[in-house]
């Protein structure tokens, strides 16, 4: 018997953008610019930073392992009890624990082919059988993932809107789609990209909906601009968080990051500010692109993909945009290897990264 389960073996880990120290080492260049990761160009909140600061000394003592005062602090914003709130390291780190928690015997997973990749590597890592359903001209086909529920499902991962397409499914077709879902299945619904999206009419938030069985996954890494501190929240009923709370890690988010979350929370300004700079730019690219002859997917996001005729065609664009200095995301690792995101950076890196297609 291996001491590794097959399933491990075989698993392709997540592979994460090139940091810019990484190109700065190996391209020996002095500028760069990183538009991979669908960071915030803005970077965390002033009142982030100097709350990090204040309590810097005390990181010798644990975090809460409740995580009250984050947990509060949302429940309020959102009109909840704090029994419905769970924090974790990142809206994956509680997918994680999502896993670990319902996940048992038999059971299986519904997923869509080409979404985002770290819970294709959570799920795969689970060992559970995964039913995984193709996109429809990038975007979740939720008739078709309708129809693959069977006796045995037991999690439904959904991300609104998707990484790395951009898209998003609209209300009524989450309605119709909760439909068929029985209240034994677990619907984890991804709502990383919520602030950016959250303008659009058709989109649905699930916070406007009680449904039992559905637990939502949002993220102080994208609009507030906290990647670093691996903050993520969940919502669902008292009697899902409870059970989550019992596995989920007990010093989790760190004291810094869920200092820096509550203080984000209070900056209503730097989002905002985010999400019209994002808005304004991505607006921008889209022009550009569309004057230049690029294919690219519509976004709700803070990133645009493009699409070209051939996964080489895709990969020696990336690899030209590296070698002067800006930092790409080839999607071949998401199965979409004939794409390429790019994610919606400040007016500056944006002239630098349209001052270089132009030279190609």
């Amino acid at each position: 018997m291996s001491l590794v389960p097959k399933h491990i073996k075989n698993l392709m880990p997540y592979k994460a953008g090139k940091p810019i120290s990484e190109v700065k080492r190996e391209l020996n260049l002095n500028y760069i610019v990183k538009l991979a990761s669908n960071e915030n160009p803005m970077g965390p909140s002033l009142k982030a930073i100097n709350q990090v600061k204040h309590y810097l000394s005390d990181t010798h003592r644990y975090p809460d392992s409740n995580g009250y005062d984050l947990r509060l602090k949302l429940a309020k914003s959102f009109n909840l009890d704090i029994k419905n709130v769970i924090i974790g390291g990142g809206s994956e780190g509680i997918m994680s624990v999502i896993m670990r928690t319902f996940l048992n015997g038999d059971d299986e997973i519904i997923a869509t082919k080409n979404s985002f990749i770290g819970f294709k590597v959570l799920a795969n890592a689970s060992g559970f059988k995964i039913n995984w359903v193709p996109m429809q001209d990038y975007h979740y086909n939720l008739k078709s993932m309708a129809s693959k529920i069977n006796n045995k499902t037991k999690v439904i991962y959904l991300a609104n809107p998707d990484n790395p397409t951009g898209t998003f499914f609209k209300r009524k077709d989450l309605e119709e789609f909760m439909k068929f879902v029985p209240n034994r299945v677990i619907v984890l619904l991804d709502e990383a990209y919520f602030e950016y999206a959250s303008h659009f009419d058709e989109y649905p938030d699930s916070m406007d909906y009680r449904y039992d069985n559905v637990i939502t996954l949002r993220t102080f890494s994208k609009a507030q601009g906290l990647a670093g501190f691996r903050v993520g929240y969940g919502f669902a009923n008292e009697k899902l968080i409870s059970n989550l709370m019992k596995v989920k890690l007990p010093f989790e988010p760190s004291s810094l990051g869920q200092y820096a979350a509550c203080a984000a929370m209070d900056d209503f300004k730097h989002l905002e500010s985010s999400i019209k700079l994002n808005n304004e730019q991505k607006v921008r690219l889209e022009v550009f692109f569309k004057e230049n002859n690029f294919n690219y997917i519509p976004s709700a996001t803070n990133f645009i993909t493009l699409k070209f005729s051939s996964e080489e065609n895709a990969h020696n664009f990336t690899q030209k945009m590296l070698h002067k200095g800006v930092i790409l995301r080839h999607l071949i690792g998401f199965g979409l290897p004939n794409c390429v995101r790019v994610t919606i950076g400040l007016e500056q890196e944006n002239d630098y990264l349209i001052k270089n297609i132009k030279e190609l």
